[in-house]
């Protein structure tokens, strides 16, 4: 049975940035950055109001079709409570469309405020980590930006058809992550233009078939990643290579494809973040301040971040 929560409860969900893929991990391997967004929720006696500060402040909807609502709206659900009304306020760092993982973090942190609303009432109700990256995966379609900002560190992550609603008229993904803790020697960098991508396109761009040698490329070094990620991180140049989809992006990204030419030039391991355009480079050393000088003179962002724990509520 549903329960009504009280007028007044209010909580703040802390919730970091991600970059998926990480090189050869397609929709599998996934990296929480400390770069975060923060949305406070506010249980009010009728109606909503919704407040957008900082990035996609001018782009998003402030209404119920934020993503944000919308995860509240899901996980009050899925905790089997509800509110009359609900305050939300979004302070927002994270950039949109930079292949950064931000409407990921829109859903996780919408579902860990829910999540921690339900709590006050009873902490019985409330949903554990699976069952958060069970729901935020739902509303991505893949697991590697939702559990990387769910968990923290880096993530392996994965999918299976649902066998209870398989043949159904509504069958579903079951979405499961295993954390990794993060080398402390392994320093994050990401160059972000300012330029946004669509992750639609870029992903209309990746072939149907691909080659069984190419198909094999990728798994040996999605198994490497995970060992340069955790105990070698001298593996990460050939730990971050791939053929699956960096190449088959190029045309739409030339900026992003001519800076991870750079860096792994240089030594640096790099790759895009996401679908793109953020190059993320992975590395024990910091970035050049050659290459970091040139890299703001072509109008790129450069971020030096830490990798993040995951969704925190307050």
């Amino acid at each position: 049975m549903t329960q009504t929560l009280p007028t007044g409860l209010t909580v703040t969900a802390r919730v970091p940035a991600s970059s998926a893929n990480l090189g050869p991990g397609f929709d599998t391997l996934g990296i929480a950055l400390g770069l975060y967004d923060e949305i406070t929720v506010t249980t009010t006696g009728s109606g909503l109001k919704i407040r957008v500060e900082g990035e996609g402040a001018e782009d998003v909807p402030w209404g119920p079709s934020h993503l944000v609502v919308r995860a509240i709206e899901r996980g009050l659900e899925s905790a089997g409570v509800w509110a009359e009304g609900l305050d939300v306020v979004c302070r927002n760092a994270i950039p949109h469309s930079r292949g950064l993982g931000s409407s990921a973090s829109a859903v996780v942190g919408g579902l860990a405020a829910a999540n921690g609303l339900a709590m006050k009432l009873d902490p019985a109700l409330g949903l554990s980590p699976d069952q958060l990256v069970q729901l935020s995966s739902e509303f991505e379609g893949h697991p590697d930006n939702a559990s990387a900002s769910v968990l923290g560190g880096a993530v392996v992550s994965w999918s299976c058809e649902d066998q209870e609603s398989a043949g159904a008229s509504t069958s579903g993904n079951r979405y499961y992550a295993v954390p990794l803790t993060v080398h402390p020697a392994i320093r994050v960098i990401a160059l972000i233009p300012g330029e946004r991508s669509s992750t639609a396109h870029t992903r209309g761009l990746l072939p149907e078939v691909v080659a069984h040698r190419d198909a094999a490329f990728n798994v040996s070094r999605g198994a490497l990643a995970v060992v340069a990620l955790t105990e070698r991180p001298d593996l990460l140049m050939p730990a971050t290579e791939d053929r699956l989809h960096q190449v088959q992006r190029a045309p739409a990204l030339p900026l992003t494809t001519r800076w991870i030419s750079l860096l792994r030039k240089a030594g640096i391991a790099a790759a895009v973040s996401g679908a793109g355009p953020t190059v993320l480079a992975l590395s024990t050393e910091p970035l050049p301040d050659d290459l970091r000088v040139q890299a703001e003179a072509e109008g790129l962002q450069v971020l030096e971040l830490d990798v993040a724990e995951g969704v925190r509520i307050s």
